[in-house]
């Protein structure tokens, strides 16, 4: 496993951005298919302790992801995702806010770019995320960044276990 993987977090308050990049040591089929298949995300996007627990999940243009990230003492806190645009295994862009159990959104919510590229074996995702309300932002970044840091953690872990399987 490389351990020199290159990951950037940025925050551009003026923008009301925030800008992520990050290397994979797993090939572009690999890491797209982590970002885009229920079964996937559900294992590693949500900070340990929590689980990501996806209700439902349609990745196409216009198609939605609802799913809940869930303490370990069972709270729920739900995410609702709708997908604007995908170029396969190049980019897919998508409109996130937090929902309640009924997938009611809690607007402001967050427009999500992510570009993936590969060379020499190594995948490299480049996220950018446009937060409609800067307070939004600033209320949410410091837990975002810890939260995100986790997830892609996870990610490394799972793509370690998947290459050791035959």
């Amino acid at each position: 496993m490389n351990n020199d993987l290159l990951f950037d977090f940025t925050v551009d308050k003026a923008a009301q951005k925030v800008f992520i990049t990050r290397e994979f040591d797993a090939g572009l089929d690999l890491v797209w298919d982590a970002f885009t298949k229920q079964e996937i995300l559900d294992q590693w996007a949500a900070p340990a302790p929590m689980r990501s627990k996806t209700k439902y999940m349609n990745f196409e243009v216009g198609g939605r992801r609802f799913y809940a990230m869930i303490s370990p003492d069972g709270q729920e806190r739900w995410l609702l995702q709708k997908y604007t645009s995908i170029t396969p295994k190049t980019n897919f862009k998508l409109y996130n806010s937090f929902a309640d159990k009924d997938e009611t959104p809690e607007l402001p919510g967050s427009e999500w770019d992510y570009n993936f590229g590969e060379q020499d074996g190594i995948t490299t995702v480049n996220i950018s995320i446009y937060n409609e309300s800067l307070e939004r932002m600033e209320r949410l970044t410091d837990g975002f960044t810890k939260g995100m840091m986790l997830m892609l953690k996870n990610l490394d872990d799972l793509f370690a276990t998947l290459s050791q399987k035959p």
